[in-house]
């Protein structure tokens, strides 16, 4: 970027959790100005505004009508495709947090109001930015991936209601299969139950690849405490990723005894949600395709609809 290019001005709507984490690290970023944060409630908007000298706003009308060059929106997933849609057709790039909507219908419309008015559309997979990920998808660049695993359990969250782990989850999951794949997924069979909530709370989920990966997610509310583990087999090798320590362990040259070699594998340390915010930036200053386009989102929300069978 050149000194002459202006600050640009972004908002974020809704700031539940990951939304205040958003506006903390939006603040944090360099030739970014946080102007305006929006939430239902006025005292926590304005509360929040004041950490950061920004303006607090409760109705959508003013976040939209705020002159906003991008926003991310992090607001409950039904209110994802109005909000998204109105800021684009004025004019506002847009980071819409996972999933990209509440139904395929109102990605779609996402999609299309994006591209109608040629602003950028980004779908906030943070997990495609966490350094482990990052590892593990240069570790098996040159090999042929045999299957996935993944496992994302932990307690329940009392934020949760109007969506299972299907949806808060998996789609996390689904997306990194996708990702470390290159391929579509084309298969999928669903075992899911209920034991707590009122949505779905254990999901055991198998899919298979249009290239022929299988691949097996593990998740639930019902583990007393967090476990987020990757492991990809190859003809090759097989890697295990920690996406919580980030560390990522190599086991290859396996011999007939049953002896093989292991080797640990660098994992930067970066904040995900940081690089996934500058890549967001980027697209926004260099108009290249960002690292999440709104047909992932699309991808990652028809996958996971299908496994809770709608």
């Amino acid at each position: 970027m050149t000194l002459s290019q202006p600050l640009l001005k972004v908002g974020v709507a809704g700031v539940g959790v990951m939304g205040r984490n958003h506006a903390r690290v939006v603040a944090e970023l360099r030739d970014v100005d946080l102007t305006t944060i929006l939430d239902a409630d006025p005292v926590v908007a304005e509360g929040v505004a004041g950490l950061y000298g920004a303006l607090g706003v409760s109705a959508v009308e003013d976040f939209v009508g705020a002159g906003l060059d991008a926003a991310i929106v992090a607001t409950p997933n039904r209110t994802h495709a109005d909000l998204a849609v109105a800021l684009l057709e004025r004019g506002t790039h847009v980071l819409v947090e996972k999933p990209i909507a509440a139904t395929l219908e109102d990605a779609r419309r996402i999609i299309d109001a994006a591209k109608a008015n040629d602003r950028v559309l980004m779908v906030g997979q943070v997990e495609r930015f966490n350094p482990a990920i990052e590892t593990v998808k240069r570790a098996i660049a040159d090999e042929k991936v045999i299957s996935i695993q993944v496992t994302r359990v932990g307690p329940f969250p009392p934020r949760m209601g109007e969506v299972g782990v299907v949806i808060d989850l998996a789609v996390h999951d689904i997306d990194i299969i996708r990702h470390l794949t290159g391929s579509e997924i084309v298969e999928v069979q669903p075992q899911l139950a209920r034991t707590r909530a009122e949505r779905e709370d254990t999901a055991l989920l198998q899919f298979r690849t249009e290239s022929g990966v299988i691949a097996h997610i593990t998740t639930n509310w019902v583990t007393p405490y967090k476990t987020r583990t990757l492991q990809v087999a190859t003809e090759g090798k097989f890697v295990v990723a920690d996406l919580i320590t980030r560390q990522v362990t190599e086991y290859f040259g396996q011999q007939a005894d049953g002896s093989y070699q292991t080797r640990a594998l660098n994992s930067w340390p970066a904040e995900p949600l940081r690089k996934e915010l500058e890549a967001f930036v980027h697209a926004i200053r260099t108009g290249e395709t960002p690292a999440v386009t709104g047909e992932d989102g699309l991808k990652n929300l028809e996958v996971a609809l299908r496994c809770l069978g709608e």
